[in-house]
Order: C-alpha cells, then sequence, then structure tokens
C-alpha cells in the first residue's frame, strides 16, 4: 500500500465554529476569568450527570487532589483501586501519604474486576476508585453495594468517561462523586481542564473554599456591579479554578457531545469491522451489563510481535499511537515505596504489555479508518 503523507495523530480537538464564537464573544465580554460562565458550564454538567453539584477545575489531578483533601484523606489511609489508570490518581493518593491499594482488571474490557474488590478493603480503608477505562463504565452496581456494606466512598475516575452511561445512569449519577476530565485529548475539551461532581453539600462547601485561596465568593461576585470586595479566609486553598475563556469552549463543546460521541462509536465500529478477521491483535472487549460506551479510546493487543516494533512500524506509516497506560503498580516510586511485586496483578500486567492506542477523534474520515486497519494487515503479515 502507499503511505500516506502527511501524519495521522492519534486525537485531535474537534472545534468548529461554535467554540470559536462562544471563546470570542467571553474575550469581547471583559472578564474571561472564572465567572458567570464557568458557573454555566458546571449547571449544564449537573443536568448531564443528574448530580446536584459540579465545581469546575483546571484539571481532573486537581479535583482528585481537592476531593481527597475534603475528605480528610492522609497517613495511614488506603484507597483501593485498579493499577491500569493514569498515574495522577495515584499520584495524588501517594503525596497525601495515603496508600494505593491495587485491585486487579478484567482483561478484555480494561476495567476493574468488581469481584475483586472485596478481598483488598481493610479497616484502613476510605474509597473505591473505580476506572470507567476508555469510555467503557466500569460494573457499578456491584461496586456500590460493596461500598455500602463497608459504609466507602466511591469516587469515580471518570476521566473517559463524558457522555458514558451505565444501565441509563450517566457516570457521575450515582449519588457519590465523580471527577471528570478536559484535557485536548478527552471527548470535550477546554484546552486543560476537570469537573468533580457529587451531591454533598458539606462537601460542597469545602470544595468551593479550596478550589480558590479558601475564599468564600469568586470574583465576578466580589468585583462585579454591586459585589463587595471584602473577603475572609476560613482555611488555605490552591488556586484550582476553571477561567470563563475555557468554560466557553466547554460550554460550546457539551452542547455537541451527542454529536461528538456519535461519530467517535461510528469510526470505533468501523476499526471493529475492519480488524475483526486479522490475526495476531485482540479488539477492545465490552461490558456484557447494559452501557452506552463513549469511544474516548479504541485500543487494540499485540499477540504476534513486539509492541515496539509494531509501534516502530506504525510510524512508517506515519499513523500516531498512544499507550494507556503502564500499570501503575510497575513504576518506579511505587515499587519502592511500597514493594509492589510483579506476578501481583497477572491480569493488569498481562494487559500492560499489549495495548496500544489507535487513532480516534471526530475529525477522522472512513477512509483514515481504512488506512491504518490496511497498516496493521501489512505490518503483521511482515
Amino acid at each position: 500500500m502507499k503511505v500516506r503523507k502527511d501524519f495521522l495523530p492519534l486525537s485531535r480537538p474537534s472545534i468548529g465554529e461554535r467554540e470559536i464564537e462562544g471563546v470570542v464573544a467571553c474575550l469581547k465580554s471583559g472578564w474571561i476569568t472564572t465567572g458567570p460562565v464557568c458557573k454555566a458550564f458546571e449547571d449544564k454538567f449537573c443536568e448531564l450527570t443528574g448530580a446536584s453539584h459540579a465545581v469546575a477545575l483546571t484539571s481532573a489531578t486537581a479535583g482528585m487532589h481537592l476531593v481527597l483533601l475534603a475528605l480528610g484523606i492522609g497517613e495511614g489511609d488506603e484507597i483501593v483501586t485498579p493499577s491500569m489508570t493514569f498515574a495522577s490518581t495515584v499520584n495524588m493518593i501517594v503525596m497525601l501519604k495515603a496508600r494505593p491499594v491495587f485491585v486487579d482488571i478484567n482483561y478484555d474490557t480494561l476495567n476493574v474486576n468488581a469481584d475483586l474488590i472485596e478481598k483488598r478493603i481493610s479497616r484502613k480503608t476510605k474509597a473505591i476508585i473505580p476506572v470507567h477505562f476508555a469510555g467503557a463504565p466500569a460494573d457499578m452496581d456491584r461496586i456500590l453495594k460493596i461500598a455500602k456494606r463497608h459504609n466507602l466512598l466511591v469516587i469515580e475516575d471518570a476521566a473517559h468517561a463524558v457522555g458514558t452511561y451505565y444501565k441509563c445512569v450517566h457516570a457521575g449519577g450515582f449519588r457519590h462523586i465523580a471527577i471528570f476530565s478536559f484535557h485536548p485529548i478527552k471527548n470535550i475539551t477546554t484546552g486543560e481542564g476537570g469537573m468533580i461532581t457529587h451531591t454533598d453539600d458539606a462537601l460542597e462547601a469545602k470544595l468551593r473554599l479550596l478550589r480558590f485561596h479558601g475564599i468564600e465568593r469568586d470574583a465576578w461576585k466580589r468585583y462585579g456591579k454591586g459585589g463587595n470586595p471584602k473577603y475572609d479566609i476560613s482555611l488555605p486553598g490552591f488556586k484550582y479554578n476553571l477561567p470563563d475563556m475555557q468554560a466557553a469552549l466547554g460550554l460550546a463543546q457539551l452542547a455537541r457531545l451527542d454529536e461528538i460521541n456519535h461519530r467517535r462509536a461510528e469510526l470505533a465500529g468501523l476499526y471493529m469491522k475492519g480488524l475483526k478477521d486479522v490475526k495476531g491483535i485482540e479488539l477492545p472487549g465490552v461490558p456484557e451489563y447494559p452501557h452506552v460506551h463513549s469511544w474516548h479510546l479504541f485500543i487494540i493487543k499485540i499477540l504476534s510481535m513486539e509492541r515496539d516494533l509494531f509501534m516502530e512500524k506504525l510510524s512508517e506509516y506515519n499513523i500516531g499511537y498512544g499507550l494507556h497506560f503502564p500499570a501503575c503498580h510497575r513504576l518506579s516510586y511505587i515499587k519502592r515505596q511500597f514493594a509492589t511485586g510483579k506476578g501481583m496483578l497477572p491480569e493488569t500486567e498481562r494487559a500492560a504489555e499489549r495495548i496500544i492506542s489507535l487513532p480516534l477523534f471526530p475529525g477522522m474520515s472512513n477512509d483514515d479508518v481504512s488506512y491504518v486497519c490496511e497498516a496493521i494487515r501489512e505490518i503483521l503479515k511482515s
């Protein structure tokens, strides 16, 4: 086959005129930091998820930091979570001097194996953090039952899950806590950004204090017409607030969510069809329970050749790729600090050695998918 001249990236944000107009309108308004547009974005996210509160932030990592801090997670506490996730979750647990307790995954879907969670709970456990991996929901009914039995909080890692539904409930709609990401690779983006959703009034007050230096009122309430610039600080906080300029982008993206995710599902379907008979790879598994997959990532597993060589060959065909993710329990500092040995999570380790993410974004054409599929066939044959 003829190698394409232009590079096909792993991902590219879907930015149209609606997004551009929203950001320009914000710029022209004279108010670009956190204000009414951010509030509107939070309100729309409550509508999407069914949560009563939504707090927009500079990143999902900031969201995880604030949630764990607000819940009082600290030294001696344990958090149960899969190792197959982005390192930011584990980093925040460790930064607060708590201990990540890892659970193995289901090899096919890459989601946490709910059958194994209860065995990892101890008297020190404070919360369970399931991951809705690649846009497929974790088995929330079973996880929530376990959490209720042990009086634990559930913090959904919903970084991949804007538009993901489990049995007709959107991620973040289970009356616990969820954290979403709006990084440029995600289904919708604010450039960089994140969102916490939850239903706890007391937690809401604490999160908003921690989000912006411990000040009770946002700047637009202090410096807008009739505002009072005086403030007090009842506890110290951080600078994690999302500006209106970015929230304007998020609002426009959220309005297009159905369109964006519909196209991602179409592309995933084309991959499934185009690669179904290819030997030497495994296609993504999907959960058996009722769900809506948001197809944040399309991840295959390489069986018949070294993955590094496969990636090198993809590059020769001008095709981008990703690794989502190196297993967290095998990261150097985790091994040193928590003595996590090889073989403790066999399905995670088996998957981590084989996974690779293929290009998937709404701006791809059907021909782009066909090209990737044909390239994979040629690479594996040779």
